[in-house]
């Protein structure tokens, strides 16, 4: 393979790559976890936590945002401050109302975020024990959503012993729930730059056609 060939696969390999399905990441960070008053001060003691240097603990790319524990990414730690992101795309044929719920184990409550608006949050200690019946373990809402990308953000607040978590979508018109990953063709919206990648990576290939059938 010459290297226009490479190029263009190259090119187009970008293309796939911004189109891809939901993008999950977790931070975590040290603190002195304490129940807060509203979805908004979770938020803002996450945030905090998170960006302080001395306590920040990383940031994990996940797969499938199910059986997520966080001592499989990070470690047994305890006294942290949780935040997951959820990356994902909208089509105008799924345009409407959105149904969201996470199963969480945050011992100081948490706080379900989509597009910066609160879906709902919780300051009791919180497990859901796999089951979304579970008193005070899970966290709910839904919201109209139109075409485009939009981002769902979890925070929460825990001292030890963390279970494993899930988060799941319903998508408008669906009939069940699924859970957020990598391959659950949520695809984002190409953003321009890709729409333009896209434009070169097919033309370098056409410009390969051409001149192949020029050499025959």
């Amino acid at each position: 393979m010459n290297v226009r060939s490479r190029f263009a696969l190259a090119l187009l390999a970008s293309l796939a790559f911004n189109a891809n399905a939901s993008v999950i990441t977790v931070q975590v960070a040290a603190t002195s976890p304490a129940a807060q008053a509203s979805a908004a001060a979770y938020k803002l003691a996450v945030d905090a936590a998170i960006a302080n240097p001395a306590a920040y603990k990383g940031s994990k790319s996940v797969a499938v945002y199910d059986n997520l524990a966080v001592k499989n990414y990070f470690g047994g730690i305890s006294n942290y401050a949780f935040e997951s992101t959820i990356n994902f795309g909208v089509t105008a044929a799924q345009a409407g109302t959105w149904n969201f719920r996470t199963g969480v184990d945050f011992g100081f409550g948490g706080a379900l975020f989509v597009d910066g608006v609160a879906l709902g949050y919780n300051t009791h200690d919180m497990w859901w024990a796999n089951s979304y019946s579970a008193a005070n373990g899970s966290l709910q809402g839904a919201i109209n959503l139109a075409a485009g990308n939009h981002i769902v953000k979890i925070y929460g607040l825990e001292g030890c012993c963390d279970g494993a978590m899930q988060a799941q979508f319903k998508a408008a018109n669906a009939s069940a729930y699924a859970t957020f990953a990598g391959n659950d063709k949520l695809n984002a919206v190409p953003e321009p730059v890709s729409i333009a990648t896209f434009g070169l990576g097919a033309g370098a290939m056409a410009l390969i056609r051409r001149r192949r059938r020029k050499s025959a």
